[in-house]
Order: structure tokens, then C-alpha cells, then sequence
């Protein structure tokens, strides 16, 4: 697998896009994360038309190293 570096969230947002535009006429509903993934969603939500909606997780930590995720829940 070839690794793929981006410049920023906006620019992978973008390429990301384009790749999904084959959906477009299905409407489609984008989901992003808080923090990062907000800025890629919007793009392709914006390039396909679609709602936005945000999926609010919340990480579970290991008991050991709260820090350190091991999972995460939508609620």
C-alpha cells in the first residue's frame, strides 16, 4: 500500500472529495468527528451537496494509561 501525505485536513478533504463524488446522486449524509475531522467533512459536504451532521464519540482509556485509547462510544 502506497503511503499518502497530505499538506493539511483541508487539502485531503479535497482529494477525498473527489473520490466520493460518484455518490453524489445518492444523497449522501457526511459524518465527521469533532476537532479534525469537522475540516475534511465540511469540504466534502459542501462538494457533494449533502448535510453535515457531527458524530460525538467519546474515548475510552486504558485503565493503565488513561491517555491511551483503546476504544471509543457514540452515544
Amino acid at each position: 500500500m502506497k503511503n499518502i501525505y497530505f499538506k493539511d485536513r483541508e487539502e485531503a478533504g479535497q482529494k477525498l472529495a473527489e473520490k466520493l463524488l460518484k455518490y453524489k446522486d445518492e444523497n449522501p449524509v457526511v459524518l465527521a468527528l469533532p476537532r479534525g475531522g469537522v475540516v475534511l467533512g465540511d469540504i466534502i459536504a459542501q462538494k457533494l451537496d449533502c448535510p453535515l451532521d457531527l458524530l460525538i464519540t467519546r474515548k475510552i482509556g486504558h485503565p493503565m494509561s488513561p491517555e491511551y485509547a483503546i476504544g471509543a462510544i457514540a452515544v
